[in-house]
């Protein structure tokens, strides 16, 4: 059963201490009872310092072992706080705006706080696009961001992103999308079998890429048009609405290495939007949230500090 706060007033009201947040992940994160993660073991008892000791095998673990808020040494009242702001702000929040709102100690804090609860954004086995979707590429970053078709291979600041959308009707149902290295039939074919249902019908315009979809469980309707202009409302739709929040939000400063975690914050809250209360999003975040595991600052900025070196000494 979903259990969340409709409103900002029932949130302050129901998540005023931390045993009262506590509790809530202990319910998240384990529904049907405790679990040891250690040996499955299904008997615990609690201690004074908010652990719980497996009867079975004597292992102590906290609620917050193992998930995004493991190590932290921020109240879960700000963490909860944090969630229900970020969750409620329809056209997203950025790290500057996360540590002004709530006076957090640095940039740093607030970049690492937004990036590991993006990551909390994407569950683990969701459901694939299924019926009907159209499937095409768009590009990220360089100076012409008007530009359509492919670019040339010279245009290293442009990355390819694809985009699949759900037909739903005249509209727009769930999306999904994910940065790629190239435009190759590994990649592209790839990412249709990881994303929609085989046997639905993939719309797509007639790049080598796609040709193989019918031969991997796909109904593939291929349009050999040489301007796809209005072939793929929804996905051309949807690549607007991505640029204009990426430049809007986040003023474009998204490095290519981190732009797959705002792909996931960016689908989050477009396969939500008609959600009827703010709050079932900050459920479905702090669900996901224990379920995540953790990931210190080192490992995010591993792969940027790689890349800077590699730049510095033209490797």
């Amino acid at each position: 059963m979903e259990d969340y706060p409709r409103a900002l007033e029932e949130f302050e009201e129901r998540f005023a201490t931390e045993e009262a947040c506590r509790r809530y992940l202990v319910q998240l994160r384990w529904p049907d009872g405790f679990v040891c993660p250690r040996c499955g073991g299904t008997r615990h008892w609690p201690t004074k310092r908010d652990l719980h000791v497996c009867a079975k095998c004597s292992y102590q673990v906290s609620v917050k072992a193992g998930t995004i808020f493991q190590d932290s040494h921020k109240p879960l009242k700000l963490w909860f706080r944090a969630m229900w702001w970020i969750t409620s702000e329809k056209t997203g929040a950025s790290a500057l705006g996360l540590q002004r709102v709530f006076a957090l100690g640095s940039y740093q804090t607030a970049w690492v706080w937004l990036h590991k609860l993006r990551r909390a954004m994407v569950r683990p086995g969701r459901d694939r696009l299924s019926g009907r979707v159209e499937v095409d590429e768009t590009y990220v970053g360089g100076l012409d961001e008007g530009h359509r078709g492919r670019p040339s291979r010279e245009d290293a600041n442009k990355v390819p992103v694809v985009i699949a959308a759900e037909e739903d009707g005249n509209g727009i149902g769930r999306i999904r999308m994910r940065r790629v290295a190239d435009l190759s039939a590994e990649s592209l074919e790839g990412i249709v079998q990881d994303v929609v249902e085989p046997g639905s019908v993939v719309h797509t315009d007639g790049w080598q890429g796609y040709v193989g979809l019918g031969k991997k469980g796909y109904r593939h309707q291929r349009d050999l048009q040489k301007s796809d202009r209005g072939l793929f409302p929804r996905v051309h739709r949807v690549a607007s609405l991505l640029k204009r929040w990426l430049m809007g939000t986040h003023q474009g400063a998204v490095s290519h290495e981190h732009l797959d975690y705002y792909l996931d914050e960016f689908t989050f809250r477009f396969n939500r939007r008609t959600s009827k209360f703010r709050g079932k999003l900050f459920y479905r975040l702090a669900q996901q949230a224990v379920n995540v595991d953790p990931v210190p600052y080192q490992t995010m900025v591993k792969q940027v500090r790689a890349k800077t070196r590699m730049k510095k000494h033209n490797i």
